[in-house]
Order: C-alpha cells, then sequence, then structure tokens
C-alpha cells in the first residue's frame, strides 16, 4: 500500500518544484497539497506575529492526519516555528523544510550568509540557525541580508527580474562568508544564475528537506536529525 506525503504551502510558487523533489526521493508516495496564500502577506502586515496564523497552520496538519498523510512537510520558513505546536496534536512526523539546510550550514562554516527576500522570513531563518549552532556547540557568525526588491518583483509578476536581484545579491554575499543559506524555499530557483564554480557555496531548503523526510520515513534519521545507525 503506498504512502502519502501532505505540503504545507503559504505560495503556490513552491507547488510544482517540490512535487518534482518528492517523485525523486519519495517515488513510491502519493503527494497531497494544502496551499494558503493569505498567510505571508498577513505576516507582513503584523511583523511576523506567527501567533495569529499558528492555529490555521495546526488545522492543516490535523486535516493532513485525517485525509491519510503519513507524514507533513511545512514548506515555508516564515512559519517553521509552528511546526512544533503541530507535532503536540497529531501522531504523525512533521518535518521543516529547513532544518536539514540549517545543520548543514552549521556544520560547513564559520561565518554565513543568509538571504531573505521577506523580513518574516529573515528572523526565524536566524533563530533556527542559532538554535542549530548551540545544540552543535559551534561558534557562528551570520552576516544577513534583506533581499525586500526581489520579492517585490516577483509578487508584481516578474520572476526573472526577481531571480536577477537575487543572484546578483547571493553573487555579492558569496565572496564574504564561507557559506550562504538561501531563507525561502522559493528562492531555490536562483542557484542556476550563479557562475557554476560558487555554486556549492549555496544552501537551499528544498532538496535537503526532501532527503530529510526520505531519512525519518526510511528510519535512518530521528526527527531531529540524529543518526540512527
Amino acid at each position: 500500500m503506498s504512502k502519502t506525503l501532505a505540503i504545507i504551502h503559504t505560495t503556490p510558487v513552491t507547488i510544482d518544484s517540490l512535487k518534482a523533489l518528492a517523485a525523486t526521493y519519495l517515488p513510491a508516495y502519493n503527494v497531497i497539497n494544502f496551499v494558503d496564500d493569505s498567510i505571508l502577506p498577513q505576516l507582513a502586515k503584523n511583523g511576523g506575529k506567527i501567533e495569529e496564523v499558528q492555529d490555521r497552520l495546526i488545522q492543516y496538519s490535523k486535516y493532513a492526519e485525517q485525509v491519510g498523510a503519513d507524514v507533513i512537510l511545512n514548506a515555508c520558513s516564515s512559519v517553521g516555528e509552528v511546526v512544533a505546536l503541530a507535532r503536540e496534536v497529531v501522531s504523525i512526523p512533521i518535518i521543516r523544510i529547513d532544518d536539514a539546510m540549517a545543520e548543514e550550514a552549521i556544520n560547513r562554516g564559520k561565518v554565513i550568509g543568509v538571504v531573505a527576500t521577506l523580513s518574516t522570513t529573515l528572523n526565524p531563518t536566524l533563530r533556527l540557525l542559532k538554535t542549530k549552532a548551540n545544540e552543535l556547540s559551534q561558534s557562528v557568525e551570520f552576516k544577513e541580508v534583506l533581499a525586500e526588491e526581489a520579492y517585490k518583483l516577483l509578487i508584481s509578476g516578474d520572476p526573472t527580474g526577481h531571480d536577477n536581484v537575487l543572484a546578483e545579491v547571493l553573487t555579492e554575499l558569496g565572496k564574504r562568508v564561507d557559506v550562504v543559506v538561501l531563507a525561502q524555499a522559493s528562492m531555490a530557483r536562483v542557484i542556476g544564475k550563479l557562475p557554476e564554480e560558487i555554486r556549492s557555496k549555496f544552501l537551499t531548503s528544498p532538496e535537503l528537506g526532501m532527503a530529510r523526510v526520505k531519512d525519518i520515513m526510511e528510519g535512518n534519521v530521528s526527527l531531529n536529525g540524529i543518526n540512527r545507525d
């Protein structure tokens, strides 16, 4: 009997790319998507107060379990901190898409760049990275950049403009740090625009996040990323 992965999105931008990754990493799984594109605009207006949207997100996790999902992937870094609360009310695993990326960044660099196009994503990503650094007993310096112009171009219907602005920001930051974390799953597509010789410096959450789902479902690691071998 096939299993089901439920993905909770806050933008339709991430649907196709994550479905493609699921087909690669979890080919035997059915994929269902829950999309609420009202959440990011609400967070932008309220200064990132996730407590105003957390009940809604927790309810989507409950729905996912009710319709038979075996595992849930939270696809939005802006609301990743809600995952801890959702885990208290459902019995299936819920995974933050940026969890594995944060661990990889801490393990790879002492000076880490963090780029977001939304302030509501930048701050939770920094908190996650600092938590991981503390858990792994690593001393890390962070250099954060907010590329708001790129997001404005994206929502105005200019994805090419978004990609070009972001690629310029990433290339510049990449010269000053050991590794760069892209705080939003929707930013991953820009990596292809960067010079090939520096692409390995940039970490994105979609592929690492989907690989983490696979590892957890196969029993290779626990929800907190600890290897079970």
